[in-house]
């Protein structure tokens, strides 16, 4: 099992995912990590596109003002 949080530069919400049929969908300009790890566990992360480096924002406060206008 692991933990989501989610932000979206206002509010937070945790998901804690432990059945590996659980999924969630994380939409675009949602800010997240992954926490909480349990021994063994595994998360698999899909994507419609290629990675590019440049789609990211790494700075939480950067984030913050480009998701708040």
């Amino acid at each position: 099992s692991f933990e989501v949080v989610l932000q979206d530069g206002k509010n937070e919400k945790r998901f804690l995912l432990n059945r590996s049929y659980y999924g969630l969908y994380i939409p675009r300009m949602i800010w997240r990590s992954l926490e909480n790890f349990s021994t063994n566990s595994l998360a698999l992360i899909v994507s419609d596109s290629v990675y590019d480096e440049f789609d990211y924002i790494r700075d939480f406060e950067i984030y913050k003002k480009a998701a708040n206008g």
